[in-house]
Parts: structure tokens; C-alpha cells; sequence
């Protein structure tokens, strides 16, 4: 029997962005996101940082790129893991979109007519959690991410991470998973 394995992945959602209808990919922080990006940066200084990963949506790259730059590490980019689309390409009001969120959490299939379901943001980005886990064994990864697919992932190894989890985090949050041998054995918030 060898000895137990801890890797740490530090789930950081991104900062304030003001939405934009269509512009999901592109929109970037506003000012008050930018000057917590920077926050994030100096709380994640006192952490253990080996590798930066993150959605490719501008927001959740300009979140993380104040730790890249500090470190002095690239950030590296998976279409895997960008934004759950709750709901295909038109506008509803978020009067509407929030149940829908509060349903899918509670059953994995269910999305608005265009949307993807829990279950297929899960099949899409887990696999990239567990290549993440097995490839940097031992060390601690950044993912730049987003409210909704954070909790997707952190769902599929939990699921006590559901709606009330994703309605009570922030812009910008800081979750520290810890897995021991690859299975999610706690979790601390770091952003406050």
C-alpha cells in the first residue's frame, strides 16, 4: 500500500462582468472586477500553485491572469470547461432562468428548450477534472471557471453541491477542493 496522494484544485468563479446578451465568450470584467481579480490574486498567495487552467470566456481568464502573471505560469485553455448554457440563444427574464437553474440541479436532465442539462456540462467537463487529477498528481491547480459549472463539477464528486451551493456563491469565490486518491474528501472557501 502506498502513501495517500493530496491534490488541490482551487475552483476561483469569476469577478463581476455586466452581461451582455451574445456576448458570453467576450465580455470582460467591469472595473470592480478588475480590482478583484487582483484581491484574488494576493489571498492566493499564501497558497501552493503548480499549474493555471481555465474556461476560455474572457472573464474567467481575466479572474486568474493576475496569478498567472505573479507566478509566472501560462494559463492553459479548455473549451470543456466554459459556461453551462441554461438556455438556448434568446432572452428570457432571470425571473424565468433561475428555476430553470433550481430544476436542473434537481434533475440532471432537465434544461430550457436550447440549453444543456446538468448531466451533459458534467459529461463534457469532468473528464477534464480527472485528467487534471491524474496528470498533476499531488499538485495544486487553479480553474478560472463560472457560478454554474463549477457546481456541476463539484456536484458529479458531491452531491450536496446543488442549487442552494451555486445561489449562495459570489463574484469572485474561491473554493479549495481537496482529493485524496482522486476522490473529493473536503472543501474550503477562500474568498470572503
Amino acid at each position: 500500500m502506498g502513501e495517500s496522494i493530496t491534490t488541490n484544485i482551487y475552483m476561483i468563479r469569476h469577478a463581476e462582468s455586466p452581461f451582455i446578451h451574445g456576448e458570453e465568450r467576450t465580455r470582460k470584467l467591469s472595473k470592480d472586477g478588475e480590482l478583484d481579480a487582483e484581491k484574488v490574486a494576493k489571498l492566493m498567495l499564501s497558497e501552493k500553485i503548480d499549474v493555471i487552467v481555465s474556461s476560455p470566456f474572457a472573464r474567467s481568464i481575466q479572474t486568474i491572469e493576475p496569478i498567472a502573471t505573479t507566478r509566472n505560469l501560462e494559463i492553459e485553455l479548455y473549451e470543456e470547461l466554459k459556461e453551462r448554457i441554461i438556455k438556448g440563444n434568446y432572452k428570457l427574464p432571470w425571473e424565468e432562468v433561475e428555476p430553470a437553474i433550481k430544476k436542473s440541479f434537481e434533475d440532471k436532465d432537465y434544461c430550457l428548450p436550447g440549453g444543456e442539462t446538468t448531466r451533459q456540462a458534467q459529461q463534457r467537463a469532468v473528464p477534464i477534472i480527472k485528467l487534471l487529477l491524474k496528470d498533476f498528481e499531488g499538485k495544486s491547480i487553479v480553474i478560472g471557471t463560472h457560478g454554474n459549472i463549477m457546481t456541476a463539477i463539484m456536484n458529479y464528486f458531491n452531491g450536496n453541491y446543488g442549487y442552494d451551493f451555486w445561489a449562495s456563491t459570489s463574484k469572485p469565490d474561491i473554493y479549495k477542493l481537496i482529493f485524496v486518491d482522486g476522490v473529493l474528501t473536503d472543501v474550503k472557501r477562500i474568498w470572503e
